[in-house]
């Protein structure tokens, strides 16, 4: 459940089979089971299980977000601002851009009322880009995972900070303080000599309570309590405990967190009212497209070439210009957190329906044309200087599944 590549078939099984049932005969059960309402009314937590495996599910989802963040950020490849900062800004043209294009056709195509999705083709999604080049950018070297690793962080990071800021409704100041109190003793009990689980997991499910009950979206909680975790290795252990936590719970976000948003997140059917013509001919879809396949291309490729050419910064070790061509692709996969936005943009069925299948329409569509891209790039022959640096490259491993190399040391483990 680790690799890379069994968690993008996962997401991608559940999205289509989501897909089949809700334009099955089945898709009344469907619906019914999509719409049930579950948890205790007196919490205010009687949601609908779609609205659980959107603000629940997807907090662990989040969670290995927030420590993957704070790795990076501390000891990996956010830490030295040099190598970071092509990547970083790359992101930000790949957010920039693709909001400035949708919103340029949706006014254009006649749908202003659709505005509010600005923010849904900015998303990228780290599980499915990393298994689309797990598997197809086999023979590149490793420095371009970290290449598009960096930049999907960042990508990540700034989407919450959009779902934090724009998506967030009236705010109760009580039930937040509770959440920052929550996540602080959550940060000190991560950080003690032997973590234990079952004194993490209650503190945690709290926090996310008092973060949903503030009215910010309880996702967020996720990533707070991931930064929490040490990301240097404390009382003596050998790994960081951001590496050991996410070790331990990636599965559950790979295996069942993930699938379960997905199937309920993508089941759009097609088969009612006025049918497919109806979803197809909504602007908003068209412009989540363009901008996912087109706009990432144009936003990360655009910023990485201005600031290589007139900077003094460089591509990192062993990449070469026309290794962005198939990272500017990757970069236009949405799914889980466009599909997130999606369902915070849109009040009526009929937008959501049509960003929903424009998510899924541009992210295969950018998915087919990274894979593709990616096998071309591996076929060619590379230089001993592809940054163009002057220095000749060090490191050029090939391209593996972290997964297939590395151990679990275990979930508090020495």
């Amino acid at each position: 459940m680790s690799l890379e590549t069994t968690s993008g078939a996962l997401l991608l099984g559940a999205a289509v089979t989501a897909l089949v049932v809700a334009n099955s005969p089945w898709r009344d059960h469907y619906r019914a089971l999509s719409r049930t309402v579950v948890g205790p009314a007196a919490l205010h937590l009687n949601l609908s299980v779609s609205a659980w495996a959107a603000d629940g599910l997807l907090a662990i989802f989040f969670f290995v977000v927030g420590v993957e963040l704070k790795q990076e950020i501390v000891a990996g490849s956010l830490r030295r601002v040099g190598e970071a900062a092509v990547p970083v800004l790359a992101a930000v043209g790949g957010m920039l851009v693709p909001a400035v294009l949708f919103v340029v056709l949706v006014v254009a195509l006649g749908d202003p009322s659709a505005l509010r999705g600005w923010a849904i083709p900015t998303a990228t999604d780290i599980a499915f880009a990393l298994a689309v080049l797990a598997i197809f950018g086999r023979g590149l070297p490793v420095a371009l995972r970290t290449f598009l690793l960096t930049l999907a962080v960042v990508d990540d990071l700034l989407a919450i900070i959009v779902i934090a800021v724009f998506y967030t409704g009236s705010l109760d100041w009580g039930a937040l303080a509770l959440a920052g109190a929550a996540i602080a003793v959550f940060g000190v009990a991560a950080r003690a000599a032997r973590p234990r689980w079952w004194l993490l997991l209650p503190i945690a499910v709290l926090a996310w309570g008092f973060v949903h009950a503030s009215g910010v979206h309880a996702t967020i909680a996720g990533v707070l309590l991931g930064l929490c975790v040490a990301a240097v290795p404390v009382h003596g252990e050998r790994t960081a405990r951001t590496q050991r936590f996410e070790h331990a719970v990636r599965p559950v976000s790979s295996g069942f967190a993930l699938p379960v948003f997905a199937f309920f997140a993508a089941g759009v059917t097609l088969v009612d009212g006025d049918g497919i013509g109806a979803v197809f001919a909504q602007p908003v879809l068209l412009a989540i497209v363009l901008a996912l396949v087109g706009g990432k291309l144009v936003g990360v490729l655009g910023v990485t070439a201005l600031v290589t050419r007139f900077t003094r910064l460089r591509l990192p070790d062993a990449i070469g210009v026309r290794d962005l061509l198939p990272i500017g692709f990757l970069t236009g996969i949405g799914f889980t957190v466009a599909l997130l936005i999606a369902e915070l943009s849109f009040a009526d069925s009929l937008h959501t329906d049509g960003a929903r299948i424009g998510v899924l329409t541009g992210t295969l569509l950018a998915a087919i044309l990274a894979a593709a891209t990616l096998r071309w790039d591996a076929r060619k022959a590379r230089d001993r200087d592809m940054n163009r640096d002057g220095v000749v490259d060090r490191d050029t491993r090939p391209i593996r599944d972290p997964a297939e190399e590395e151990s679990d040391p275990g979930f508090g483990g020495r």
